[in-house]
């Protein structure tokens, strides 16, 4: 939470972080464009693929966040705008993002646009999980060790214990 700083009242504009509708972030994005707000929602780009072709398309990077540059006065227009939940609080304010953060994401993306981000606070060591894809997809295994993005698996159901380093991306919990 060092990157989130308690909201100071003042005329001078400030990032906030605006939580959405789910599958909104891109849409709520564009209305608040269209009333001279500055926003921000970062996007990754993943390919689909689909019985007949593959395509490019580009999905949020945080799901139900999006990026605003306001004062005060602008933030009634951004509460009432189509697909806003709420702001994102911190200590009991509006939680403001400081400018070398978006910054930092946005440059990140210019380098590693396929980025994403992976939620790791319900995997602990010892919980069962299932491969979703790659050469062992469908394999279960248990985790034996959690590494960055990364988790040490072993994998049973091979008549012996093969322990693996697999993406936190490509695994589900099923315990």
């Amino acid at each position: 939470m060092e990157n989130l700083l308690p909201f100071k009242s003042s005329s001078t504009r400030n990032w906030f972080v605006i939580y959405t509708r789910p599958r909104w972030e891109k849409k709520v994005d564009q209305l608040l464009q269209m009333q001279d707000i500055t926003s921000y929602c970062p996007v990754r780009k993943v390919k689909n693929q689909w019985a007949d072709r593959i395509k490019e398309v580009e999905l949020p990077l945080f799901s139900s966040y999006v990026f605003v540059y306001i004062n005060p006065k602008e933030e009634l227009k951004v509460r009432l705008t189509m697909g806003v939940v709420n702001f994102i609080y911190y200590m009991g304010k509006m939680a403001r993002i400081r400018e070398s953060v978006i910054e930092d994401i946005k440059h990140y993306l210019e380098f590693y646009p396929e980025a994403e981000v992976e939620d790791m606070r319900d995997m602990e060591v010892g919980d069962r999980v299932k491969i979703k894809e790659g050469i062992m997809t469908d394999k279960e295994g248990q985790i034996i060790k959690l590494h960055g993005k990364n988790v040490l698996v072993v994998i049973d159901n091979l008549n012996c214990a093969l322990v693996t380093k697999v993406s936190v991306s490509v695994l589900e919990l099923i315990n």
